[in-house]
Parts: C-alpha cells; sequence; structure tokens
C-alpha cells in the first residue's frame, strides 16, 4: 500500500464511528508482527524506540535523524498506516517546518506534535513543563503549512494538564484545533470524571493514551467510546511485555544454563522466519541458481 493510500485509509477511518486502537511499536519486529494482525493503525512510541534504538531515557535526547530513520523503515516494511511521535518538532518553527517533511517524505501516516519545552520528557513522568500556548499555535500553524497533503495528519498534544491543570489544558488543545490539528492529545488526565470533561469539551477527533502504569486511568474500548475518544494508543504495552518475556527466558536460561525447558514459551523459528520473509529469499535463490 502507497503512503497515500494508508493516509488516505486513516482519515476516512477516523471519520466513521468506533474506536481506533493503535498498538505500540518500537522496531521492526514489534511492527511486523502487529502489522499481520489487521490493526487500523500503528504507533511509533517515542519511548520505546528510543530505548529499542538508543537504550537511553526519553528525554529530549534523541534527535530528528534517530527518529525519522526509523519511522521511515517501519513505513517500508509495513501496510498499516504509522502514527508517528515526532516530540516537540525538534527545535523552532523551522525545525518543525523540516520535521514535518521529513515525516511525511518518510511515509508517515500522521505525525504527532506537542507543547513541552526542549528538551521534552516523557508523558506520565514528573518535570513536564509546557512553553506558551501562542508559541504552540505557530509550531501548528508551520506544521499545517508544511505538509503537501491534507490526508497528513496532525496531533497535537498537550501537556499541560500536569503542570497548570485541566482547563488550561482543553483551552490549549481548542486553540491548537484551530491553528490546523486534525487530532488532539490532551495528555495524562488523572480520572475518568476528567476523561469526560475532555470528550464534552472538545470536537475534534480525541486521542486517549494508554499507559500501563501511567497517570491515566486504562480503560475498556467501550468506555472509552462512551467518553468520546476516537483513537486510543497503546504505547507501552509491547515494550512492556517484550521486557517482561525477555526478563523470564533470560533468567531461566541463566539458572538452567539451557533453553530446552522453554520452548513453549517461544516463538516457532519457522514461523519467524515467514514473519521476516526468508521464504522469498529462499524462492529468489532457487529461481536463480546456477
Amino acid at each position: 500500500m502507497t503512503p497515500e493510500a494508508k493516509r488516505r485509509k486513516l482519515r476516512e477511518r477516523l471519520a466513521q464511528p468506533g474506536l481506533v486502537v493503535a498498538p505500540g511499536v518500537f522496531d521492526m519486529i514489534s511492527a511486523k508482527i502487529a502489522d499481520r494482525m489487521g490493526f487500523e493503525a500503528l504507533y511509533m512510541t517515542g519511548y520505546g524506540t528510543v530505548a529499542s534504538h538508543l537504550g537511553i531515557p526519553d528525554a529530549g535526547l534523541a534527535t530528528y535523524s534517530d527518529m525519522v530513520g526509523r519511522a521511515a523503515v517501519i513505513c517500508q516494511g509495513t501496510d498499516t498506516p504509522l502514527i508517528a511521535d515526532a516530540d516537540t518538532g525538534y527545535g523552532g518553527l523551522l525545525n518543525v517546518d523540516h520535521t514535518v517533511r521529513g515525516y511525511e517524505a518518510a511515509g508517515v501516516a500522521a505525525i504527532q506534535l506537542e507543547d513541552q519545552e526542549f528538551p521534552k520528557k516523557c508523558g506520565h513522568t514528573p518535570g513536564r513543563r509546557v512553553i506558551p500556548m501562542a508559541e504552540m499555535v505557530k509550531k501548528i500553524r508551520v506544521a499545517s503549512e508544511a505538509r503537501s497533503s491534507a490526508d497528513f495528519l496532525i496531533v497535537a498534544r498537550t501537556d499541560a494538564r500536569t503542570s497548570l491543570g485541566l482547563d488550561e489544558a482543553i483551552r490549549r488543545a481548542e486553540a491548537y484545533a484551530e491553528a490546523g490539528a486534525d487530532i488532539l492529545f490532551v495528555e495524562s488526565p488523572e480520572s475518568v470524571e476528567e476523561m469526560e470533561k475532555i470528550g464534552r469539551s472538545l470536537d475534534k477527533p480525541l486521542l486517549a493514551n494508554m499507559v500501563e502504569g501511567g497517570r491515566t486511568p486504562v480503560l475498556p474500548k467501550e468506555e472509552l467510546e462512551r467518553i468520546g475518544y476516537r483513537l486510543a494508543i497503546f504505547p507501552g504495552t509491547g515494550f512492556l511485555a517484550a521486557g517482561k518475556a525477555l526478563e523470564t527466558v533470560y533468567g531461566a536460561l541463566k539458572e538452567q544454563g539451557s533453553s530446552d525447558r522453554l520452548l513453549d514459551q517461544l516463538y516457532s523459528f519457522s514461523d519467524f522466519n515467514k514473519l521476516l520473509g526468508f521464504e522469498r529469499v529462499w524462492a529468489f535463490d532457487k529461481a536463480h541458481a546456477d
């Protein structure tokens, strides 16, 4: 599927009823597994991508080049529309312009930009500070002007709830919508009641960030739909599951000295070969054998 087709598919789907569930992907293994499962969108998590690629905290240390390169690889290797975290746009207005153009060229279907100060910090962690609302409005306007296709969606995230309160966060989301954002992301509401207030107050498609162990309640799909959310991302589910699984099998391997008792806990090697496309390699080698 072409990038244009993916973008159009996501935009059209968000205009329909029902919740779009997007699992967090952070490398090509997670992306390929999720891609073949029929999700309507994938979410390139900043936290997970920085952790898997660089092994460091999601604290504004990864660069534009680090992230756009990973986004391009995921887009090229999957058929599902990708929503990609682009932090603060990696600088000022000219950086935002460059970032939006780069993510669109990489094949991303929707770019997420946030109103934190640079360097940013991961959502659901302490110490986040936001820039003045007027500065973020300018960023969203620049992002809207920079994209070449209206099907390339802009997700505007505000982290104002934690430091400035929910009313300010909602006020900012409204301003970002007026500036050209397609999807509104009020980060880390702290109760169902706060989530309901967001749903009543904003009329653009809303994104819910479901972080297991984070500040926001993780709700069932039906509850998110009732509140008014159109898109739910689960950025940490995949890498938290992978970390737990690796800790379990590596621990057993260290203790027992072999994997002979772990076979029922492992992905089938033959199925993994298929996941990565080895069948095409074998067919190619056979077709071109001397």
